[in-house]
Protein backbone atom coordinates (compact mmCIF):
# COMPACT_ATOMS: atom_id res chain seq x y z
CA UNK A 1 0.00 0.00 0.00
CA UNK A 2 1.57 3.40 -1.47
CA UNK A 3 1.81 6.34 0.98
CA UNK A 4 -1.03 8.32 -1.28
CA UNK A 5 -3.71 5.80 -1.05
CA UNK A 6 -2.85 5.50 3.22
CA UNK A 7 -3.37 9.12 3.11
CA UNK A 8 -6.51 9.09 1.11
CA UNK A 9 -7.77 5.93 3.76
CA UNK A 10 -7.05 8.18 6.13
CA UNK A 11 -8.70 10.88 5.04
CA UNK A 12 -11.89 8.83 4.59
CA UNK A 13 -11.77 7.53 7.69
CA UNK A 14 -11.73 11.29 9.39
CA UNK A 15 -14.37 12.31 7.25
CA UNK A 16 -16.51 9.96 8.23
CA UNK A 17 -15.90 9.84 12.11
CA UNK A 18 -16.23 13.95 11.80
CA UNK A 19 -19.73 13.14 10.44
CA UNK A 20 -20.68 10.76 13.06
CA UNK A 21 -19.54 13.35 15.22
CA UNK A 22 -21.70 16.24 13.96
CA UNK A 23 -25.00 14.41 13.28
CA UNK A 24 -24.58 12.63 17.12
CA UNK A 25 -23.86 16.23 19.15
CA UNK A 26 -25.50 18.56 16.90
CA UNK A 27 -28.43 16.33 15.13
CA UNK A 28 -31.54 17.37 15.43
CA UNK A 29 -33.34 15.01 17.42
CA UNK A 30 -36.96 14.84 19.05
CA UNK A 31 -36.91 14.42 23.33
CA UNK A 32 -37.57 10.94 24.64
CA UNK A 33 -39.62 11.47 27.37
CA UNK A 34 -41.03 8.05 28.96
CA UNK A 35 -42.90 7.64 32.09
CA UNK A 36 -41.62 6.25 35.43
CA UNK A 37 -43.06 6.00 38.75
CA UNK A 38 -42.20 9.42 40.46
CA UNK A 39 -43.59 11.67 44.19
CA UNK A 40 -44.48 14.89 44.15
CA UNK A 41 -42.43 17.62 45.54
CA UNK A 42 -43.90 19.39 48.16
CA UNK A 43 -43.20 22.45 50.34
CA UNK A 44 -41.74 21.86 53.85
CA UNK A 45 -42.90 24.02 56.86
CA UNK A 46 -39.63 23.59 58.51
CA UNK A 47 -38.15 26.90 56.84
CA UNK A 48 -34.71 28.42 57.00
CA UNK A 49 -34.16 31.94 56.05
CA UNK A 50 -31.02 30.65 53.76
CA UNK A 51 -32.56 27.72 51.92
CA UNK A 52 -35.91 26.55 50.46
CA UNK A 53 -36.36 22.49 51.35
CA UNK A 54 -38.29 20.22 49.59
CA UNK A 55 -39.74 16.67 50.59
CA UNK A 56 -41.21 13.70 48.59
CA UNK A 57 -44.37 12.70 49.35
CA UNK A 58 -44.58 8.75 49.23
CA UNK A 59 -43.99 7.18 45.26
CA UNK A 60 -47.28 6.67 43.83
CA UNK A 61 -48.87 4.95 40.35
CA UNK A 62 -48.94 7.71 37.70
CA UNK A 63 -52.01 8.51 36.25
CA UNK A 64 -52.97 10.17 32.93
CA UNK A 65 -53.65 13.72 32.78
CA UNK A 66 -57.26 14.65 32.55
CA UNK A 67 -58.19 12.06 35.49
CA UNK A 68 -55.59 14.22 37.52
CA UNK A 69 -57.31 16.80 36.72
CA UNK A 70 -60.51 15.82 37.51
CA UNK A 71 -59.79 15.10 41.10
CA UNK A 72 -59.59 18.90 43.12
CA UNK A 73 -61.61 21.97 42.12
CA UNK A 74 -60.15 23.85 39.34
CA UNK A 75 -60.06 27.43 38.03
CA UNK A 76 -59.69 27.59 34.34
CA UNK A 77 -58.33 30.32 32.33
CA UNK A 78 -58.04 31.08 28.64
CA UNK A 79 -56.98 33.44 26.64
CA UNK A 80 -56.03 33.46 22.43
CA UNK A 81 -52.31 32.10 23.61
CA UNK A 82 -53.02 29.46 26.31
CA UNK A 83 -55.28 27.23 28.07
CA UNK A 84 -55.50 25.42 31.20
CA UNK A 85 -56.71 25.50 35.19
CA UNK A 86 -55.13 26.44 38.24
CA UNK A 87 -56.21 23.66 41.40
CA UNK A 88 -57.49 25.50 44.16
CA UNK A 89 -55.69 22.81 46.19
CA UNK A 90 -52.33 24.45 47.11
CA UNK A 91 -53.23 27.83 44.43
CA UNK A 92 -51.24 25.74 41.85
CA UNK A 93 -50.47 25.99 38.36
CA UNK A 94 -50.19 23.14 37.16
CA UNK A 95 -52.52 22.91 33.70
CA UNK A 96 -51.26 25.08 30.95
CA UNK A 97 -51.85 23.69 27.06
CA UNK A 98 -50.49 26.41 24.46
CA UNK A 99 -53.34 27.14 21.75
CA UNK A 100 -50.71 27.96 19.04
CA UNK A 101 -48.93 25.81 18.82
CA UNK A 102 -49.09 21.64 17.82
CA UNK A 103 -46.83 18.67 18.32
CA UNK A 104 -46.76 17.73 15.00
CA UNK A 105 -47.54 19.39 11.38
CA UNK A 106 -50.69 18.20 11.73
CA UNK A 107 -53.03 21.18 12.71
CA UNK A 108 -55.12 18.23 14.23
CA UNK A 109 -52.78 17.40 16.17
CA UNK A 110 -52.37 18.07 20.12
CA UNK A 111 -51.70 21.07 21.32
CA UNK A 112 -47.91 21.39 23.32
CA UNK A 113 -48.70 20.50 27.17
CA UNK A 114 -46.55 22.85 28.96
CA UNK A 115 -47.55 22.36 32.40
CA UNK A 116 -48.71 19.05 33.65
CA UNK A 117 -49.79 18.33 37.66
CA UNK A 118 -48.30 16.49 39.70
CA UNK A 119 -48.75 12.14 39.41
CA UNK A 120 -49.08 12.39 36.19
CA UNK A 121 -45.35 11.04 34.24
CA UNK A 122 -42.77 14.14 33.69
CA UNK A 123 -44.83 16.52 36.13
CA UNK A 124 -44.35 20.34 35.49
CA UNK A 125 -45.93 22.92 37.94
CA UNK A 126 -45.57 26.00 39.73
CA UNK A 127 -46.08 26.58 43.50
CA UNK A 128 -46.12 30.23 45.29
CA UNK A 129 -46.15 30.83 48.56
CA UNK A 130 -45.17 31.57 52.13
CA UNK A 131 -42.51 30.44 54.93
CA UNK A 132 -42.58 31.19 58.63
CA UNK A 133 -39.62 31.11 60.62
CA UNK A 134 -41.75 30.31 63.69
CA UNK A 135 -43.31 26.82 63.08
CA UNK A 136 -46.32 28.08 65.08
CA UNK A 137 -47.50 30.35 62.11
CA UNK A 138 -50.21 28.47 60.11
CA UNK A 139 -49.62 29.13 56.58
CA UNK A 140 -50.72 27.80 53.54
CA UNK A 141 -49.20 24.74 51.83
CA UNK A 142 -49.66 22.51 49.13
CA UNK A 143 -53.09 20.44 50.39
CA UNK A 144 -54.72 24.13 51.17
CA UNK A 145 -58.02 24.92 49.65
CA UNK A 146 -58.28 28.43 48.53
CA UNK A 147 -61.97 30.03 47.56
CA UNK A 148 -61.98 31.54 43.95
CA UNK A 149 -64.30 34.23 43.62
CA UNK A 150 -64.56 33.85 39.89
CA UNK A 151 -65.55 30.70 37.12
CA UNK A 152 -62.75 31.48 35.07
CA UNK A 153 -59.69 33.77 34.85
CA UNK A 154 -59.40 35.33 31.40
CA UNK A 155 -57.29 38.89 30.29
CA UNK A 156 -61.39 40.93 31.20
CA UNK A 157 -61.43 38.79 34.19
CA UNK A 158 -58.81 38.37 37.03
CA UNK A 159 -59.41 36.12 39.48
CA UNK A 160 -59.22 36.80 43.36
CA UNK A 161 -58.45 33.83 45.58
CA UNK A 162 -58.81 33.54 49.09
CA UNK A 163 -57.33 31.62 52.08
CA UNK A 164 -57.55 31.85 56.18
CA UNK A 165 -56.20 30.47 59.12
CA UNK A 166 -57.61 30.11 62.64
CA UNK A 167 -55.08 32.71 63.84
CA UNK A 168 -56.75 35.85 61.94
CA UNK A 169 -54.50 35.70 58.94
CA UNK A 170 -56.27 36.38 55.85
CA UNK A 171 -54.34 35.86 52.57
CA UNK A 172 -56.12 37.29 49.24
CA UNK A 173 -54.77 36.37 46.26
CA UNK A 174 -55.06 38.15 43.05
CA UNK A 175 -54.38 36.38 39.82
CA UNK A 176 -54.36 38.58 36.32
CA UNK A 177 -53.32 36.99 32.70
CA UNK A 178 -52.33 39.21 29.69
CA UNK A 179 -53.16 38.11 26.50
CA UNK A 180 -49.94 36.30 26.38
CA UNK A 181 -48.23 34.03 28.70
CA UNK A 182 -47.99 36.62 31.76
CA UNK A 183 -49.55 35.71 34.82
CA UNK A 184 -49.22 38.74 37.39
CA UNK A 185 -49.93 37.32 41.11
CA UNK A 186 -50.57 39.80 43.95
CA UNK A 187 -50.73 38.13 47.34
CA UNK A 188 -52.36 40.66 50.52
CA UNK A 189 -51.70 39.51 53.31
CA UNK A 190 -54.46 40.73 56.42
CA UNK A 191 -52.77 40.23 60.24
CA UNK A 192 -56.08 40.18 62.50
CA UNK A 193 -53.95 38.99 65.46
CA UNK A 194 -52.77 40.69 68.33
CA UNK A 195 -48.74 39.67 66.83
CA UNK A 196 -47.02 40.93 64.12
CA UNK A 197 -45.79 38.00 61.84
CA UNK A 198 -42.35 37.48 60.47
CA UNK A 199 -42.78 35.56 56.61
CA UNK A 200 -40.60 35.31 53.68
CA UNK A 201 -42.43 34.87 49.95
CA UNK A 202 -41.47 32.14 47.95
CA UNK A 203 -41.75 30.45 44.06
CA UNK A 204 -40.57 27.39 42.83
CA UNK A 205 -41.06 25.44 39.85
CA UNK A 206 -40.66 21.49 39.66
CA UNK A 207 -39.87 19.50 36.48
CA UNK A 208 -39.71 15.77 36.41
CA UNK A 209 -37.27 15.10 33.44
CA UNK A 210 -37.53 10.71 33.82
CA UNK A 211 -35.80 9.01 31.02
CA UNK A 212 -34.79 12.44 29.47
CA UNK A 213 -32.64 11.73 26.58
CA UNK A 214 -30.15 14.88 26.68
CA UNK A 215 -30.64 17.34 23.79
CA UNK A 216 -28.44 16.62 20.83
CA UNK A 217 -28.44 20.21 19.44
CA UNK A 218 -26.57 23.49 20.11
CA UNK A 219 -29.47 24.84 22.03
CA UNK A 220 -29.50 25.37 25.63
CA UNK A 221 -31.97 23.14 27.98
CA UNK A 222 -32.20 23.10 30.96
CA UNK A 223 -31.89 26.18 33.88
CA UNK A 224 -31.64 29.48 32.81
CA UNK A 225 -31.79 32.79 34.92
CA UNK A 226 -30.54 36.44 35.08
CA UNK A 227 -28.53 37.05 38.49
CA UNK A 228 -27.17 40.54 39.32
CA UNK A 229 -27.75 41.34 35.37
CA UNK A 230 -25.46 38.70 34.26
CA UNK A 231 -26.85 35.56 32.34
CA UNK A 232 -26.58 32.13 34.07
CA UNK A 233 -27.50 28.68 32.72
CA UNK A 234 -26.86 24.92 33.55
CA UNK A 235 -28.03 21.97 32.27
CA UNK A 236 -28.88 19.04 34.21
CA UNK A 237 -26.17 17.03 33.78
CA UNK A 238 -24.60 19.99 35.94
CA UNK A 239 -26.28 18.64 39.02
CA UNK A 240 -25.28 14.82 38.89
CA UNK A 241 -22.28 15.58 41.52
CA UNK A 242 -23.20 19.36 43.08
CA UNK A 243 -27.10 18.77 43.85
CA UNK A 244 -28.07 22.04 44.34
CA UNK A 245 -26.22 25.93 43.31
CA UNK A 246 -27.77 29.00 45.24
CA UNK A 247 -26.79 32.68 44.01
CA UNK A 248 -27.73 35.68 45.73
CA UNK A 249 -29.33 38.11 43.30
CA UNK A 250 -31.22 42.04 43.63
CA UNK A 251 -33.91 41.49 40.42
CA UNK A 252 -33.89 39.22 37.47
CA UNK A 253 -35.68 35.55 36.80
CA UNK A 254 -35.07 32.30 36.87
CA UNK A 255 -36.76 28.90 35.35
CA UNK A 256 -36.47 26.33 32.95
CA UNK A 257 -35.74 26.76 29.30
CA UNK A 258 -37.11 23.84 26.22
CA UNK A 259 -35.87 24.47 22.81
CA UNK A 260 -39.02 26.22 22.15
CA UNK A 261 -41.02 26.85 25.56
CA UNK A 262 -39.90 28.53 28.84
CA UNK A 263 -40.90 28.91 32.28
CA UNK A 264 -39.91 31.60 34.67
CA UNK A 265 -40.59 33.21 38.02
CA UNK A 266 -39.71 37.14 37.74
CA UNK A 267 -38.68 39.29 40.69
CA UNK A 268 -39.33 43.40 41.03
CA UNK A 269 -35.68 45.14 39.71
CA UNK A 270 -34.88 46.21 43.29
CA UNK A 271 -35.91 43.24 45.04
CA UNK A 272 -33.39 41.13 46.84
CA UNK A 273 -33.32 37.13 47.06
CA UNK A 274 -31.93 33.82 46.77
CA UNK A 275 -31.76 31.78 43.66
CA UNK A 276 -31.63 27.90 43.83
CA UNK A 277 -31.38 25.07 41.60
CA UNK A 278 -31.97 21.73 42.75
CA UNK A 279 -31.78 17.94 42.07
CA UNK A 280 -34.52 16.39 44.72
CA UNK A 281 -33.39 12.83 43.05
CA UNK A 282 -36.00 10.48 41.29
CA UNK A 283 -35.10 12.99 38.13
CA UNK A 284 -36.98 15.66 39.93
CA UNK A 285 -35.60 18.91 39.50
CA UNK A 286 -36.42 22.85 40.96
CA UNK A 287 -36.23 26.44 40.13
CA UNK A 288 -36.76 28.45 43.09
CA UNK A 289 -36.41 31.98 44.76
CA UNK A 290 -36.55 33.20 48.25
CA UNK A 291 -37.47 36.55 48.57
CA UNK A 292 -36.98 38.96 51.22
CA UNK A 293 -38.70 39.24 54.78
CA UNK A 294 -41.53 40.31 55.01
CA UNK A 295 -42.68 41.84 58.85
CA UNK A 296 -46.65 42.32 59.19
CA UNK A 297 -47.59 44.25 62.51
CA UNK A 298 -50.83 43.20 64.19
CA UNK A 299 -53.98 44.42 62.82
CA UNK A 300 -52.20 45.41 59.37
CA UNK A 301 -52.08 44.56 56.11
CA UNK A 302 -48.97 44.23 53.89
CA UNK A 303 -48.73 43.46 49.55
CA UNK A 304 -46.61 40.82 47.35
CA UNK A 305 -46.10 40.84 43.86
CA UNK A 306 -45.14 37.79 41.82
CA UNK A 307 -44.92 37.60 38.32
CA UNK A 308 -45.02 34.25 35.70
CA UNK A 309 -44.33 33.03 32.21
CA UNK A 310 -44.92 29.88 31.35
CA UNK A 311 -45.23 29.89 27.34
CA UNK A 312 -43.37 29.81 23.51
CA UNK A 313 -39.84 31.67 23.16
CA UNK A 314 -41.04 34.23 20.64
CA UNK A 315 -38.41 36.56 20.24
CA UNK A 316 -40.31 39.43 19.86
CA UNK A 317 -43.03 38.79 22.58
CA UNK A 318 -39.63 38.20 25.21
CA UNK A 319 -38.58 42.10 23.74
CA UNK A 320 -41.75 43.34 24.36
CA UNK A 321 -42.03 41.86 27.73
CA UNK A 322 -38.14 43.04 29.17
CA UNK A 323 -39.01 46.87 27.71
CA UNK A 324 -42.64 47.31 28.80
CA UNK A 325 -41.99 45.39 31.59
CA UNK A 326 -38.79 46.32 32.75
CA UNK A 327 -37.89 42.63 33.24
CA UNK A 328 -33.55 42.91 32.50
CA UNK A 329 -32.14 40.77 29.73
CA UNK A 330 -35.67 38.53 29.26
CA UNK A 331 -34.73 37.79 25.36
CA UNK A 332 -31.43 36.04 26.72
CA UNK A 333 -34.03 32.90 27.54
CA UNK A 334 -33.67 32.82 23.77
CA UNK A 335 -29.82 30.82 23.17
CA UNK A 336 -28.79 33.02 20.72
CA UNK A 337 -25.07 31.71 20.90
CA UNK A 338 -21.75 33.05 21.49
CA UNK A 339 -22.49 35.56 18.15
CA UNK A 340 -25.37 37.14 20.12
CA UNK A 341 -24.56 39.96 17.99
CA UNK A 342 -25.41 38.69 14.97
CA UNK A 343 -27.75 35.72 15.53
CA UNK A 344 -30.62 38.11 16.74
CA UNK A 345 -30.30 40.95 13.66
CA UNK A 346 -30.05 37.82 12.05
CA UNK A 347 -33.70 36.91 13.28
CA UNK A 348 -35.28 40.56 12.82
CA UNK A 349 -33.86 40.93 9.04
CA UNK A 350 -35.53 37.24 8.26
CA UNK A 351 -39.10 38.16 10.60
CA UNK A 352 -38.95 41.41 8.67
CA UNK A 353 -38.52 39.71 4.77
CA UNK A 354 -40.90 37.21 6.06
CA UNK A 355 -43.48 39.77 6.67
CA UNK A 356 -42.57 40.77 3.39
CA UNK A 357 -42.55 37.91 1.70
CA UNK A 358 -45.43 35.63 3.36
CA UNK A 359 -42.74 32.60 3.01
CA UNK A 360 -39.92 31.86 5.59
CA UNK A 361 -38.32 29.93 2.82
CA UNK A 362 -38.43 32.79 0.19
CA UNK A 363 -37.18 35.08 3.19
CA UNK A 364 -34.11 32.45 3.57
CA UNK A 365 -33.40 32.71 0.01
CA UNK A 366 -33.47 36.82 -0.67
CA UNK A 367 -31.40 37.10 2.95
CA UNK A 368 -29.14 34.43 1.52
CA UNK A 369 -28.79 37.38 -1.44
CA UNK A 370 -28.35 40.29 0.62
CA UNK A 371 -25.65 38.39 2.52
CA UNK A 372 -23.61 37.87 -0.72
CA UNK A 373 -24.07 41.18 -1.94
CA UNK A 374 -22.69 42.59 1.42
CA UNK A 375 -19.73 40.41 0.83
CA UNK A 376 -19.43 41.30 -2.86
CA UNK A 377 -16.31 43.63 -2.73
CA UNK A 378 -14.58 40.88 -0.07
CA UNK A 379 -15.86 37.91 -2.45
CA UNK A 380 -14.81 39.92 -5.38
CA UNK A 381 -11.09 40.52 -4.35
CA UNK A 382 -10.73 36.83 -3.15
CA UNK A 383 -12.15 35.47 -6.02
CA UNK A 384 -10.11 37.76 -8.06
CA UNK A 385 -7.08 36.07 -6.24
CA UNK A 386 -8.34 32.90 -7.41
CA UNK A 387 -8.49 33.26 -10.91
CA UNK A 388 -4.78 34.69 -11.18
CA UNK A 389 -3.23 31.15 -9.41
CA UNK A 390 -5.94 29.19 -11.31
CA UNK A 391 -4.23 30.39 -14.38
CA UNK A 392 -1.41 29.81 -13.06
CA UNK A 393 -1.49 26.01 -12.32
CA UNK A 394 0.46 25.62 -15.64
CA UNK A 395 3.23 26.97 -13.83
CA UNK A 396 2.83 25.46 -10.57
CA UNK A 397 2.96 22.07 -12.02
CA UNK A 398 6.34 23.10 -14.33
CA UNK A 399 7.97 23.99 -10.52
CA UNK A 400 6.76 20.30 -8.99
CA UNK A 401 7.93 18.66 -12.06
CA UNK A 402 11.41 20.40 -12.07
CA UNK A 403 12.08 20.19 -8.36
CA UNK A 404 10.65 16.52 -7.61
CA UNK A 405 10.50 15.93 -3.96
CA UNK A 406 12.84 18.84 -2.96
CA UNK A 407 9.87 20.80 -0.83
CA UNK A 408 12.22 23.48 0.49
CA UNK A 409 12.66 24.65 -3.48
CA UNK A 410 9.16 24.25 -4.47
CA UNK A 411 7.87 26.37 -1.78
CA UNK A 412 10.83 28.82 -2.36
CA UNK A 413 9.66 28.85 -6.08
CA UNK A 414 6.47 28.94 -5.65
CA UNK A 415 6.84 32.36 -3.40
CA UNK A 416 8.85 34.10 -5.83
CA UNK A 417 6.09 32.95 -8.31
CA UNK A 418 3.24 34.44 -6.05
CA UNK A 419 5.21 37.78 -5.57
CA UNK A 420 6.47 38.37 -9.07
CA UNK A 421 2.43 38.12 -10.22
CA UNK A 422 1.44 40.29 -7.23
CA UNK A 423 -0.90 37.25 -5.98
CA UNK A 424 -1.86 36.55 -1.89
CA UNK A 425 -2.70 33.11 -1.62
CA UNK A 426 -4.55 33.65 1.94
CA UNK A 427 -7.00 36.02 -0.15
CA UNK A 428 -8.97 32.82 -1.20
CA UNK A 429 -10.00 32.24 2.16
CA UNK A 430 -11.15 35.47 3.90
CA UNK A 431 -14.83 34.90 2.43
CA UNK A 432 -14.83 31.44 4.48
CA UNK A 433 -13.42 32.82 7.39
CA UNK A 434 -16.24 35.72 7.19
CA UNK A 435 -18.81 32.79 6.45
CA UNK A 436 -18.45 30.91 9.51
CA UNK A 437 -19.77 32.97 12.03
CA UNK A 438 -22.83 34.10 9.63
CA UNK A 439 -23.33 29.79 9.19
CA UNK A 440 -23.28 29.05 12.84
CA UNK A 441 -25.39 32.91 13.63
CA UNK A 442 -27.89 31.50 11.09
CA UNK A 443 -27.63 27.81 12.35
CA UNK A 444 -28.57 29.19 15.35
CA UNK A 445 -31.38 31.26 14.52
CA UNK A 446 -33.10 28.21 12.58
CA UNK A 447 -32.58 26.34 15.97
CA UNK A 448 -33.78 28.68 18.20
CA UNK A 449 -36.82 30.78 16.41
CA UNK A 450 -39.99 29.41 17.01
CA UNK A 451 -41.38 31.47 14.04
CA UNK A 452 -39.45 29.13 11.90
CA UNK A 453 -40.96 26.09 13.47
CA UNK A 454 -43.20 24.18 11.30
CA UNK A 455 -42.73 26.83 8.72
CA UNK A 456 -43.17 26.09 5.31
CA UNK A 457 -41.33 26.29 2.04
CA UNK A 458 -42.15 24.51 -1.11
CA UNK A 459 -42.52 20.98 -2.55
CA UNK A 460 -41.81 18.64 -0.17
CA UNK A 461 -40.39 21.11 3.01
CA UNK A 462 -42.94 21.46 5.32
CA UNK A 463 -40.50 22.37 8.34
CA UNK A 464 -37.39 24.48 7.63
CA UNK A 465 -36.24 23.99 11.26
CA UNK A 466 -36.67 20.19 10.25
CA UNK A 467 -33.95 17.95 8.28
CA UNK A 468 -34.89 17.21 4.59
CA UNK A 469 -37.64 14.29 4.77
CA UNK A 470 -37.56 13.32 1.01
CA UNK A 471 -34.50 11.14 1.44
CA UNK A 472 -32.63 9.06 -1.14
CA UNK A 473 -33.86 5.92 1.64
CA UNK A 474 -37.32 6.85 0.70
CA UNK A 475 -37.14 7.37 -2.54
CA UNK A 476 -35.81 4.04 -3.41
CA UNK A 477 -38.00 2.28 -0.39
CA UNK A 478 -34.73 1.24 1.29
CA UNK A 479 -33.24 2.45 5.02
CA UNK A 480 -30.10 2.87 5.04
CA UNK A 481 -29.01 4.78 8.20
CA UNK A 482 -26.14 7.72 7.54
CA UNK A 483 -25.54 6.65 3.75
CA UNK A 484 -28.98 6.88 1.86
CA UNK A 485 -30.70 8.78 4.78
CA UNK A 486 -29.99 12.05 2.55
CA UNK A 487 -32.23 14.48 1.17
CA UNK A 488 -32.92 15.96 -1.85
CA UNK A 489 -31.66 19.72 -0.58
CA UNK A 490 -28.44 18.31 0.83
CA UNK A 491 -27.32 16.58 -2.49
CA UNK A 492 -28.57 19.62 -4.45
CA UNK A 493 -26.33 21.72 -1.67
CA UNK A 494 -23.17 18.97 -2.52
CA UNK A 495 -23.62 19.32 -5.73
CA UNK A 496 -23.16 22.98 -5.90
CA UNK A 497 -20.39 23.11 -3.37
CA UNK A 498 -18.65 20.55 -5.85
CA UNK A 499 -19.19 22.57 -9.13
CA UNK A 500 -17.77 25.27 -6.95
CA UNK A 501 -14.48 23.77 -6.16
CA UNK A 502 -14.12 23.21 -9.62
CA UNK A 503 -13.80 26.89 -10.07
CA UNK A 504 -11.24 26.95 -7.79
CA UNK A 505 -7.43 26.53 -8.33
CA UNK A 506 -6.81 22.68 -7.53
CA UNK A 507 -4.09 21.77 -5.00
CA UNK A 508 -0.74 20.36 -7.14
CA UNK A 509 -0.21 17.88 -3.74
CA UNK A 510 -2.21 14.88 -4.48
CA UNK A 511 -3.10 14.05 -1.26
CA UNK A 512 -4.15 17.37 -1.09
CA UNK A 513 -6.07 17.16 -4.09
CA UNK A 514 -7.87 13.94 -2.58
CA UNK A 515 -8.70 15.68 0.46
CA UNK A 516 -10.61 18.56 -1.22
CA UNK A 517 -12.27 16.36 -3.48
CA UNK A 518 -13.70 14.71 -0.41
CA UNK A 519 -15.07 18.21 1.05
CA UNK A 520 -18.33 18.37 -1.49
CA UNK A 521 -19.52 14.31 -0.09
CA UNK A 522 -18.40 15.38 4.09
CA UNK A 523 -20.21 18.47 4.06
CA UNK A 524 -22.69 16.54 1.90
CA UNK A 525 -23.45 13.70 4.83
CA UNK A 526 -22.51 16.48 7.77
CA UNK A 527 -25.30 18.86 6.71
CA UNK A 528 -27.57 16.23 5.60
CA UNK A 529 -29.33 16.29 9.24
CA UNK A 530 -29.22 19.69 9.71
CA UNK A 531 -32.13 22.22 9.31
CA UNK A 532 -33.46 22.37 5.72
CA UNK A 533 -33.30 26.07 5.67
CA UNK A 534 -29.51 25.90 6.79
CA UNK A 535 -28.84 23.53 3.48
CA UNK A 536 -30.87 25.35 1.42
CA UNK A 537 -29.17 29.28 2.28
CA UNK A 538 -25.94 27.69 2.28
CA UNK A 539 -27.29 26.06 -1.41
CA UNK A 540 -28.44 29.76 -2.98
CA UNK A 541 -24.76 30.99 -1.57
CA UNK A 542 -22.86 28.31 -3.44
CA UNK A 543 -25.29 29.06 -6.83
CA UNK A 544 -24.47 33.17 -6.30
CA UNK A 545 -20.45 32.19 -5.62
CA UNK A 546 -20.71 30.48 -8.55
CA UNK A 547 -21.95 33.10 -10.87
CA UNK A 548 -19.52 36.14 -9.73
CA UNK A 549 -16.65 33.32 -9.42
CA UNK A 550 -17.46 32.41 -13.49
CA UNK A 551 -18.10 36.31 -13.68
CA UNK A 552 -14.36 37.26 -12.85
CA UNK A 553 -12.91 34.20 -14.41
CA UNK A 554 -14.25 34.89 -17.75
CA UNK A 555 -13.07 39.17 -16.93
CA UNK A 556 -9.66 37.50 -16.26
CA UNK A 557 -9.36 35.54 -19.22
CA UNK A 558 -9.38 31.92 -17.07
CA UNK A 559 -10.64 29.33 -18.86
Amino acid sequence: MNNEFKSLALAVLLSFIAIYAVNHFFGLTPQNISTKTISETVQSHTPHTSNLVTVAEDAIALKDTQSVLAKDARLPFQNDAVKGSIRLKGARLDNLYLSRYNVELDNDSAKIELLKPAQTANHYFIDLGWLAQDNNVVLPNSSSMWVSDAETLTPDNPAVLSWRNKNGLIITRKISLDDNYMFDVEDTLQNNSDQEIDIFPYALISKNMANYDAPRSVVHEGFSSVVDKTLKEFKYADFKKEKSKSFETKGGWLGFSDRYWFTSLILDRKEKAQFSYKNNGNDNYQADYLGERLVIPAHQTKTYSYKIFAGAKEIKLLDTYAKQQNIHSFDRAVDFGWYYFLTKPFFYILDFLYGFLGNMGWAILLFAALLRLCMFPIANKSFTSMAKMKALQPKLLEIHEKYGNNQMLIQQATMELYKKEKINPAAGCLPMFIQIPVFFSLYKVLNIAIEIRHAPFIGWIKDLSAPDPLTISQLLHIYVPGILDIGLWPIFMGLTMWMQQKLNPAPVNKDQARMFALMPVFFTFMLGHFASGLVIYWTLSNILSIIQQKAIMHKNGVK
